[in-house]
């Protein structure tokens, strides 16, 4: 694919995912990183795999990494487990691994509000061998009731991911339509409408659909998408990459009416990640906030 023209590219708000580019790095250096490259807009999954609560300062070395950097955080991961690793969540699963999402929900609430971060994802989990399904989807309306709340009190989005079978075969959202239900159990428990989907390109075309699916799903849920995210299929590579229409895609769902953020979740492959932004021209890096 040819890269990005200045007029598509302008029309997206595009942000780095600092949790799979500028990985080379240490955590605290990737913000400015993503801004020598051009960018304004950054997301992660949650930095501190071990603990759902890690200590103060690092909280505020993170901050201050992304405000020396002038970078916004416009979207972050609630504790996940290992990610990336062998967990796809943590909410859905009983016992310490709930016990320890529960515990990060409003230190990743009152962390996002503090940077200005109105997006915060929430996975969902593997299913565990020997526990019904039932009691897991039980558990996990339960702890995605009182994230909601804690996006909603610092005026966020809740977001519901679907992942791919091929790479998440324990993971019980991988289609568009399984998101979109466990989006509309949240809001109806909560009332408050404020979990949404997010929608993943990549992740939906390694589950099979092509690009008239695809546009099928933008068509059908643009309206209940909170956040997007990209990579090129096959390789989960830049755009370009791979086979994906993504410039038609991306343009599809803006006609369809989403403003959003698009983050860019991929893979450099054997070069600097600095490197990997060849598909993007310069000027349409620095997003309009919003």
């Amino acid at each position: 694919m040819a890269p990005f023209t200045n007029e598509a590219g302008s029309e997206q708000r595009f942000d780095v995912n600092l949790s799979i580019l500028f990985t080379e790095l240490p955590l605290l250096e990737r913000p400015a990183a993503a801004a020598a490259a051009g960018f304004t807009a950054v997301e992660l999954w949650w930095p501190w795999i071990e603990t759902p609560t890690p200590p103060r300062a690092e909280l505020d070395a993170l901050k201050k990494a992304l405000d020396d950097a002038g970078t916004r955080l416009v979207g972050l991961n609630f504790y996940a487990g290992r990610l990336p690793g062998p967990d796809r969540g943590a909410l859905s699963l009983p016992g310490e691994e709930s016990d320890r999402f529960r515990a990060n929900i409003d230190v990743a609430a009152d962390f996002a509000a503090s940077v200005g971060c109105k997006a915060l994802n929430a996975l969902y989990g593997n299913r565990v061998d020997g526990v019904d399904a039932r009691t897991q989807d039980a558990l996990a309306l339960e702890n995605l009731v009182l994230a909601a709340r804690a996006a909603g009190r610092i005026g966020a989005t809740l977001l519901i991911e679907a992942l791919n079978r091929p790479e998440s075969p324990h993971y019980p959202l991988v289609s568009a339509e399984a998101a979109i239900g466990v989006v509309d159990r949240v809001n109806e428990a909560t009332g408050l409408g404020n979990a949404a989907f997010l929608l993943d390109i990549y992740h939906l075309s390694m589950n099979g659909l092509d690009a008239e699916a695809l546009t099928e799903v933008i068509d059908t849920y643009a309206d209940r998408t909170g956040h997007v995210q990209i990579a090129d299929n096959p390789g989960r590579g830049a755009p370009g990459t791979g086979t994906l229409p993504l410039q038609d895609l991306l343009d599809r769902l803006r006609k369809a009416g989403y403003e959003g953020w698009v983050g860019l979740e991929y893979k450099p492959g054997d070069r600097p990640s600095a490197e990997s932004f060849d598909w993007l021209p310069p000027d349409a890096r620095s997003a309009r906030q919003g």
